[in-house]
């Protein structure tokens, strides 16, 4: 009887260890994975940036350095034109045109959305000041915008963006 017991209490223990070993495991995997996540996920910080790397190359006022923030394939919804532009030539072409009123743009709100390590969103408003070019008048533009960023190649491109006026209040 002694030995019956002394192994129960045996087998008893050992299925206690595994148990509490399997749960450690998995615990410890489960902290791994969302610690790979942290590492793996692009930063809202990382993500802000690129409005203002996209903005720097607005001041460049060379359609080619804007265009060189999206992707081949992307897609412009722009706000000063019905055309929508899926290539690079669009692209530079709408560029080429907007730049004429010497656009400078600044965030009003953000909502930033990280979606994983290499696809991003942001999302809200801005504002942009554009010069009439015949007249020389400054005037701001309230906008709303969307961004849809890849990471292709090491490099934040632009995949879908959309900017339209925003809406008067009513």
């Amino acid at each position: 009887m002694k030995s019956t017991f002394r192994t129960r209490a045996v087998l008893g223990t050992a299925a206690v260890v595994v148990a509490v070993g399997t749960f450690t495991a998995g615990v410890g995997a489960a902290q791994a994975g969302e610690e790979r996540n942290r590492r793996g996920k692009a930063s809202e910080r990382e993500i802000a940036a690129l409005f203002d790397q996209w903005n720097a190359a607005l001041q460049t006022s060379d359609a080619g350095k804007v265009a060189d923030r999206y992707a081949p394939d992307a897609v412009l919804l722009p706000t000063a034109s019905p055309v929508i532009r899926t290539d690079r030539a669009g692209i530079v072409d709408y560029f080429e045109h907007f730049l004429a009123k010497k656009p400078r743009g600044e965030k009003v709100r953000s909502v930033i959305n990280v979606l994983g390590a290499t696809s991003a969103i942001d999302a809200g408003l801005y504002r942009f000041y554009l010069t009439d070019p015949k007249a020389g008048e400054t005037k701001p533009v309230e906008a709303r915008y969307s961004y849809e960023y890849e990471k292709r190649g090491g490099k934040w491109l632009i995949v879908n963006h959309h900017s339209s006026v925003l809406p008067a209040v009513g």
